[in-house]
């Protein structure tokens, strides 16, 4: 049974990293705000869980696998509030291209949406 656990803790471990680096590449290759927002909170949420994961099949101790927990569950109630904060902050201050707001109907979305 340890073999199969230390195959799936490493593939975990592998996938984890490969989704953390792509996120970290997105950031750096993207060009406009809601692009950086989106490698941001989705595959590097989807890496980080990959990650403890891993490690939590690594490790098989009781205190440790509950301390992964909670930083996955912290992970996961922080990541979305923090993205809406930059992309409300980004509308806010004129850093989104209204040109990516507008939606395939010709409307547009977001703060000036009603005017």
């Amino acid at each position: 049974m340890s073999v199969l656990t230390d195959a799936a803790a490493a593939i975990c471990l592998l996938l984890g990293a490969f989704f953390s680096f792509s996120a970290g590449v997105g950031v750096v290759r993207f060009d406009n705000l809601l692009a950086r927002l989106h490698v941001v909170a989705k595959p590097q949420v989807l890496g980080m869980l990959l990650l403890l994961t891993g490690v939590a099949l690594r490790l098989q101790d009781r205190g440790s696998v509950t301390m992964l927990v909670l930083v996955a569950v912290f992970q996961l109630m922080t990541s979305p509030v923090a993205a809406h904060m930059v992309g409300s902050a980004g509308l806010r201050t004129g850093k989104v291209d209204p040109e990516l707001l507008k939606t395939d109907d010709g409307g547009a979305t977001g703060p000036d949406a009603g005017r």
